[in-house]
C-alpha cells in the first residue's frame, strides 16, 4: 500500500519554484522601497557619479511619464509605450514593468523593462547599427581578382 502512495506522489505535477530576483544581494521588494541615496550605493561608480551630480529635468520628466502610464493601466495589461531619446537614462527599480520606446537614430525600439535591467542604460537595449552580414567579395576585392581557370 505504501508503494502506491509513493508512486502517486512522484507522478503529481511539481510546482515550479522560480529564483527570486536579487540585485547585488538586495531583493526586488526592498529595492522598490529604498530611498534613492541608499539605492545609488548599489550601483557602479559611473552611475553613482551621475546621481551625485543630480538628475536633470529630462530624466525626471521621463520617470513622471512612466509613472503616469503605469497608473493608467487596468489589470494585468502592459502600460502604454513612452517614447524617449534618453539612451543614457539609468534604469531604476521604479521603471520595472514599464514599456519604453528607445530611439536608435532611426526608429523607436520597444523595450519592456525587467528587473535584470536595473543599473544599466536604456540605450543598451536599442542597437544603433545593423550588424554586418558578410557575403561574397565584391568587384574591387583581392579575392575577386584571383585567376579562376575555365577547366
Amino acid at each position: 500500500m505504501g508503494g502506491e502512495e509513493d508512486a502517486l506522489i512522484a507522478d503529481a505535477p511539481k510546482k515550479r519554484t522560480f529564483k527570486k530576483f536579487t540585485f547585488r544581494g538586495t531583493d526586488l521588494d526592498q529595492l522598490l522601497d529604498m530611498k534613492t541615496d541608499k539605492l545609488v550605493t548599489l550601483f557602479t561608480a559611473r552611475i553613482r557619479r551621475r546621481f551625485k551630480r543630480g538628475l536633470k529635468r529630462k530624466p525626471m520628466a521621463l520617470v513622471k511619464k512612466l509613472r503616469k502610464a503605469k497608473r493608467e493601466t487596468t489589470g494585468g495589461e502592459k502600460p502604454e509605450t513612452v517614447r524617449t531619446h534618453l539612451r543614457d537614462m539609468v534604469i531604476v527599480p521604479e521603471m520595472i514593468g514599464s514599456v519604453v520606446g528607445v530611439y536608435n537614430g532611426k526608429v523607436f525600439n520597444t523595450v519592456e523593462v525587467k528587473p535584470e535591467m536595473i543599473g544599466t542604460y536604456l540605450g543598451e537595449y536599442a542597437i544603433t547599427y545593423r550588424p554586418v552580414n558578410h557575403g561574397r567579395p565584391g568587384v574591387g576585392s583581392a579575392n575577386a581578382a584571383r585567376f579562376i581557370p575555365l577547366k
